[in-house]
């Protein structure tokens, strides 16, 4: 039986493209052994205010630990869930399903008490799936040995769960060696974020590249009617 298997770096309340490759596959693995990458989306994510657009950033310990794998970030300021919630909270409160959404995010953040920073985007992605009913499993690639190369490593936790077909984003057209995926006989998919739908939304002109959180406040349990392979 074919099995699809998405390999990817744990974000925190990622847009929408992100849960839908998760719903597409019957795997996800969080990669979360590679190099943390500083100003990127593994501890923020952008939200619409009535000011424009806002980052929500985790405080994350950096210093004089510049080649950390994200597995090892440790979360800095446990303060950070409560002030993220109030932004949301004052971002969103206008939005047609804030009262759907509110009791359940609101007690994720308010018992978001983690050390590192993979386990706390486990715990959102965890969350969210469950909402958009989505039950792709997901398991961490520490789970798994790591051999070879920047491909070598994604073709050898492929063949350790039996991966017919690897999914991964647009930007990877530029570093992937597909010659080693066919050489092990996985196929390799490029996945497309072309061609969502609009939804009423506040705060300005439509941006679809903000947090999840977004689509989720704007439409409820309807959300998968705006994202193209959650059912």
């Amino acid at each position: 039986m074919p099995r699809k298997v998405l390999i990817t770096q744990s974000n925190y309340i990622p847009w929408k493209g992100y849960f839908d490759a998760m719903a597409l596959v019957d795997l996800v693995i969080l990669y979360d052994d590679v190099q943390y990458t500083r100003r990127d989306w593994r501890n923020r994510n952008c939200i619409k205010t009535p000011a424009g657009l806002k980052w929500l950033s985790i405080p994350v310990a950096v210093k004089g630990r510049p080649r950390q794998a994200v597995k090892d970030v440790r979360i800095a300021d446990p303060r950070w869930a409560r002030r993220h919630w109030e932004t949301l909270r004052h971002a969103y409160r206008a939005a047609p399903a804030f009262a759907e959404v509110k009791d359940w995010l609101e007690a994720l953040y308010r018992t978001a008490d983690d050390t590192f920073l993979s386990a706390l985007n486990h715990r959102f992605l965890s969350a969210i799936n469950d909402f958009l009913g989505i039950r792709t499993p997901m398991r961490f690639s520490m789970e798994f040995q790591l051999e070879g190369d920047r491909t070598g490593r994604l073709v050898h936790l492929c063949r350790q769960v039996g991966a017919t077909d690897y999914y991964t984003g647009p930007a990877a057209r530029a570093y992937l060696e597909e010659d080693k995926f066919a050489a092990a006989g996985i196929r390799v998919h490029y996945l497309d974020y072309s061609g969502y739908p609009e939804y009423p939304q506040l705060h300005g002109p439509f941006e679809h590249h903000v947090s999840i959180v977004d689509l989720l406040f704007h439409t409820g349990k309807q959300a998968p009617r705006y994202m193209k392979y959650v059912q």
